[in-house]
């Protein structure tokens, strides 16, 4: 008899219980406040750069034989055998006397090169310079050939002798310029009439650089005048 009622006690407690659940599991929990989303100032997508172009090689013409490294040397032009420039002397005096004319500038020029050359009527001697300054010259024919300073003798082949000082150069040293070797120029068998036998550079001094010309079948007019881009000084000898 305990027993029974016990259990319809404990039967009756449990049901309350579950009864109790389920009315509590029907309510609604509170809602939790939230924070409004935020939006941040930036786009949505990052921009897309575009990769920069590879330069496309430069196109080869099949028919361009060209090399960079080619051993072609563009030829320079032959300054002793040219017509005469524009702006040049004219026709040759018909004497014999001497040609001056003054330097100007800086007066800091040397000569680097000397040519000499045949032309139809002339032969020509180029001397040319390096440094600042405008050539001037005083040529001349000389009884004999004799150093600047030390008055030495100097053999020169031909008939007659041309005296070629030209004015306004300097000493290496002052000009920054590398002279000339000084190499005697012969007539090297060159064809036809020939009024230059041989040119023999020697030296400066006090202002002056000197060459003697060499003048076959005794003096014969000539005529002196300048070229520019390089420096030069130009004396032509009738033939």
């Amino acid at each position: 008899m305990g027993g029974s009622t016990t259990r319809r006690t404990t039967a009756v407690i449990g049901a309350g219980l579950l009864l109790a659940a389920a009315g509590c599991s029907d309510s609604e929990p509170p809602a939790l406040e939230t924070a409004p989303p935020v939006t941040l100032n930036a786009p949505s997508t990052l921009p897309t750069v575009a990769p920069s172009p590879t330069p496309a090689p430069d196109a080869v013409d099949p028919d361009d034989d060209s090399d960079d490294d080619s051993d072609d040397a563009v030829e320079a032009e032959d300054d002793t055998s040219a017509d005469e420039p524009d702006g040049g002397p004219g026709a040759f005096p018909k004497g014999t006397s001497p040609a001056v004319r003054a330097p100007g500038g800086a007066q800091l020029l040397t000569v680097t090169d000397v040519r000499v050359g045949s032309n139809d009527g002339f032969d020509r001697v180029v001397f040319e310079l390096d440094g600042k300054g405008t050539p001037g010259w005083n040529v001349e024919y000389v009884d004999a050939a004799f150093d600047d300073g030390s008055g030495e003798p100097v053999e020169v082949d031909g008939d007659a002798i041309l005296s070629v000082r030209i004015r306004g150069t300097a000493m290496p040293a002052d000009s920054g310029v590398e002279e000339y070797d000084g190499t005697t120029l012969e007539r090297a068998d060159r064809p036809g009439d020939v009024s230059v036998e041989e040119v023999v550079y020697r030296h400066w001094f006090e202002g002056y650089t000197t060459a003697f010309i060499g003048v076959e079948g005794g003096p014969k007019p000539f005529r002196v005048f300048a070229l520019d881009d390089p420096v030069r000084v130009v004396v032509d000898v009738k033939h």
